[in-house]
């Protein structure tokens, strides 16, 4: 304030002992200044409360969020276990030494993917028998279903002391 050398805050009395406006300083400027500084006092806790209100919704959010995530990971593990891909086909032989049996498969395997066969497309066992002779040499991408959890296996169809190029036998899974 311009007239604090006089003693005049924002609290002191502006009137004389016997309530008269005091003669020593000029009311209107204290007046204003007294004015201008509870603005700006208002405007200030107006932010505050602003900035208060956003952080509570940011970490509210952040809750939100956090808890979302949490419950999206938790459904996903669950329908991963329920809804494994449906198998059309199962190993029920796998020659020991053959390329089959080098990659991995083994009897009971549930045949989900097969290179490009899954159950959308496969009609018999011609299509797998088409798949192997064009990847002949080639790694194929085959998943299965092996003790309820969902293995991946990589089969390359190729020619052995055995019969045929993979050396097991599938058998079409009746839906």
């Amino acid at each position: 304030l311009p007239s604090q050398q006089k003693g005049v805050g924002m609290h002191e009395p502006l009137v004389d002992a016997e309530g008269f406006p005091r003669s020593d300083i000029d009311l209107y400027q204290v007046r204003t200044a007294r004015h201008n500084i509870i603005c700006l006092q208002n405007d200030h806790k107006a932010l505050m409360k602003q900035v208060e209100e956003a952080l509570h919704q940011l970490h509210a959010r952040e809750k939100e969020k956090q808890a979302r995530d949490e419950a999206e990971a938790l459904a996903e593990a669950m329908s991963q276990n329920q809804s494994l891909p449906q198998p059309f086909a199962k190993v029920n032989a796998v020659t020991p030494g053959s390329p089959a049996s080098v990659s991995g498969l083994q009897v009971d395997d549930e045949i989900v993917e097969f290179g490009s066969v899954n159950v959308n497309n496969f009609q018999n066992l011609q299509n797998i028998a088409t798949v192997v002779q064009h990847s002949e040499g080639r790694p194929l991408s085959v998943t299965v279903i092996r003790g309820g959890r969902s293995v991946h296996v990589g089969l390359t169809p190729k020619r052995w002391a055995g019969k045929g190029l993979l050396g097991c036998n599938i058998i079409p899974l009746q839906r």
